[in-house]
């Protein structure tokens, strides 16, 4: 198998080491100074690097503009999310428009934040809907378009990014759920783009609702599409096309997305096992049947109640709630999201707001083990 590269610690230049350990300890010590350490490192791998000055301005501004977007979030990374993705173009007296306004007041009344691209349209509705001080704007310069919105332009929850990627980064690492209302090519290139990172595991498991009007036609066609030429010609499976939700209603939008998180909570790779916690426990009935009908996802053992495990008491990480824990495949994410909301269904309850303190995982840590101090 080829790895990926990894990052290193050392430059290995004995008077180069010794500085970076001088300046990491300068600026004081935290359980982050190696990371700290291995940014620097490879920081002076690209100076020395056969790379051209525009490369360096790259990944100088990509750096640039993921810690100004962090600095936003960071305040509010006890409050659920939610990201709106849809067309600029959408005018107020479309139906689209009114929708998206209303899916934000729905979802906000059930203590959501909402997360849009902080332009006009669809972003501009959503932003309507949850109200200014529940939204956050994510902004892209473009060579026609310099400035955000005027309802969030100045607010301090808009971060603003010359490039796509970095762009998208945040939407998919800031997010708890997503709301998707039809739009142009960046709308469905982002659907895709999140489908695919969901149905891979290189994202968690999330809500994803697509949402317009009823006389629309226009997620019907998409589904066709995905449908016929995709499920159809053997690209992808069958329990792929169960990761979103198709609504003209909002508030079964509203409803899909906080059921999501009415027993599930978060999930944590440890080990060779993959950890669900939950906001209360599954009685024997419920692990019973979950185990009969998710047994294809269990490489071995199964689906079992566990105490938090070191590495997650190490980290003091969700330890008050409950959780289970099984041997994934690495491979069904599909069906994993169909788990969770099997879960929710034999152990949570309608009308839920959103659970606290949302914490989100990805990719295994097979270097922790599983096994609790007892």
């Amino acid at each position: 198998m080829v790895n990926a590269p990894r990052a290193r610690s050392h430059y290995g230049n004995e008077d180069v080491d010794r500085l970076l350990t001088e300046i990491v300890t300068a600026v004081g010590h935290d359980a982050n100074d190696d990371l700290v350490r291995s940014l620097m490192v490879t920081a002076l791998e690209m100076d020395g690097a056969d790379i051209d000055r525009l490369e360096l301005k790259i990944a100088n501004q990509s750096l640039a503009e993921m810690l100004n977007a962090w600095r936003v979030f960071s305040p509010y990374s006890d409050n659920a999310k939610v990201t709106i993705f849809g067309s600029a173009r959408t005018k107020p007296d479309h139906p689209d428009y009114e929708l998206a306004v209303e899916f934000g007041r729905l979802i906000a009344a059930r203590g959501w934040m909402a997360i849009t691209g902080a332009g006009p349209g669809i972003m501009t509705a959503g932003i309507e809907g949850t109200g200014i001080d529940n939204a956050f704007g994510v902004n892209i310069v473009l060579p026609f378009e310099q400035k955000a919105a005027n309802i969030i332009d100045g607010d301090e929850k808009l971060a603003t990014f010359r490039y796509f990627f970095t762009r998208k980064l945040t939407f998919m690492k800031e997010t708890d759920a997503f709301a998707l209302f039809p739009g142009g090519f960046g709308t469905l290139d982002e659907t895709f783009e999140l489908l695919t990172l969901v149905q891979t595991g290189k994202s968690y498991p999330v809500p994803i609702v697509m949402l317009d009007h009823g006389q629309s036609g226009y997620w019907a066609a998409v589904e066709r599409f995905v449908e016929h030429e995709l499920q159809g010609g053997g690209m992808i499976s069958e329990h792929d096309r169960a990761l979103y939700l198709r609504t003209h209603d909002p508030a079964e939008a509203v409803e899909y997305i906080c059921s999501f998180y009415s027993c599930y909570h978060s999930l944590r790779f440890v080990g060779k096992r993959l950890v669900l916690r939950l906001r209360a426990p599954l009685d024997d009935d419920a692990l019973a049947a979950i185990n009969v009908e998710f047994a294809d996802i269990v490489s071995a053992g199964e689906i079992e109640p566990i105490e938090a495990t070191r590495a997650e008491v190490r980290d003091n990480d969700q330890l008050d709630l409950p959780r289970i824990a099984f041997q994934f495949d690495n491979r069904s994410f599909s069906r994993l999201v169909a788990l969770i909301r099997r879960i929710n269904q034999v152990g949570g309850d309608n009308g839920v707001h959103t659970a606290p303190r949302l914490s989100h995982d990805v990719g295994p840590s097979h270097d922790e083990d599983i096994v609790g101090d007892s």
